[in-house]
């Protein structure tokens, strides 16, 4: 059996009690993390750190796209598989032609976007907060 860490078990219990929209922020903090990582690579000439960094964020964005519901999302949904694809394909391209500019870009998107999620987060909080504190029954995310 092999021994863990305990950083590894905070992470773990992080993910496992983290609501859906604390995870998507989590997702997005990733993202930028290796994005920043790739941007440095980049500007040192490392292509292979280069390579690794940016594949990484294009796996989260991946991620992002497969977990949206157009069903239940809208046109929500919808626009933001948009914006994912459309930043899924500025990285290929920015990972083949060496363009931190098109990393810049995403990241500034994906930035954006993790501070709404923040937001939904927080106002997600609140209304738990007060239901909870009124007696109310808490609905079940899906």
């Amino acid at each position: 059996m092999a021994l863990t860490s305990p950083y590894d078990v905070y992470q773990r219990m992080q993910v496992d009690t983290a609501s859906p929209a604390k995870l998507v922020v989590m997702l997005y903090d990733g993202a930028i993390r290796f994005l920043k990582q790739g941007q440095d690579a980049m500007q040192r000439g490392d292509r292979e750190k280069q390579n690794h960094y940016l594949v990484r964020a294009q796996r989260i964005i991946a991620e992002l796209t497969s977990s949206l519901d157009v069903e239940a999302g809208g046109e929500i949904a919808v626009n933001l598989m948009a914006l994912y694809q459309f930043m899924h394909e500025q990285l290929v391209l920015a990972n083949l032609e060496d363009d931190l500019q098109k990393v810049q870009k995403v990241r500034e998107m994906l930035e954006s976007l993790r501070e709404a999620w923040v937001q939904v987060e927080a106002m997600a909080r609140e209304a738990l907060g007060q239901s909870a504190s009124s007696g109310a029954e808490v609905p079940h995310a899906a």
